[in-house]
């Protein structure tokens, strides 16, 4: 009986270490969350990154213009603000099905880059 209880117990350890911690789980959601991760946009401190230089024509001045689209900063952000900008799609931002609990761990991992850095 002492056998199998000592089994059972070194199992339970062997296997409770395979288990990733919340995060973990955020910087992954953070680096890959459906497809394409935060960080290519908005960098790998949440500050924001330049996404594309392109140019265009702009038909009321009839000359051609360089521009650039950038990722904002969402390392200091509200929590509301956070989850409304997770929640809808927003011109090039793609549209990522997390749940609540997920939006959290991401606010909180995206919050704490602000804190590891002091």
């Amino acid at each position: 009986m002492k056998i199998w209880l000592i089994f059972w117990l070194l199992c339970g350890a062997a296997f409770a270490s395979d288990f990733i911690t919340k995060n973990e789980y955020a910087k992954m959601l953070y680096q890959n969350p459906r497809g394409i991760g935060c960080d290519k946009c908005h960098g790998k401190g949440g500050e924001g990154s330049l996404i594309s230089k392109y140019r265009h024509f702009d038909k009321k001045t009839k000359q051609v213009i360089d521009d650039e689209l950038r990722a904002p900063r969402i390392n200091n952000l509200d929590f509301e603000t956070f989850k409304e900008g997770v929640l809808s799609a927003k011109s090039v931002m793609p549209s990522y099905f997390l749940t609540d609990e997920e939006i959290n761990l991401l606010y909180e991992y995206v919050i704490n880059f602000n804190k590891d850095k002091k």
